[in-house]
């Protein structure tokens, strides 16, 4: 699905993040449920945050406001 958003989107920078290796960095990113996507603007303010699986309208939406 992320895949996807980021076809449509192609500004979009996506990363994925293996919290069993990034423990730390999960946990000042607040992540506690996986998955978790994030997404923030140019500046790195949080603008979206979905635990669990987001729907794409969800993700495009986000991005909208990210951009």
């Amino acid at each position: 699905m992320l895949a996807e958003a980021g076809r449509l989107v192609p500004q979009a920078h996506v990363i994925e993040r293996d919290v069993a290796f990034e423990n730390v960095q999960a946990a000042d990113d607040g992540i506690r449920i996986t998955p978790t996507v994030i997404v923030l603007d140019d500046s790195g303010t949080e603008v979206f945050r979905a635990t669990g699986v987001p729907t794409l309208n969800q993700v495009l939406a986000a991005a909208a406001k990210a951009l």
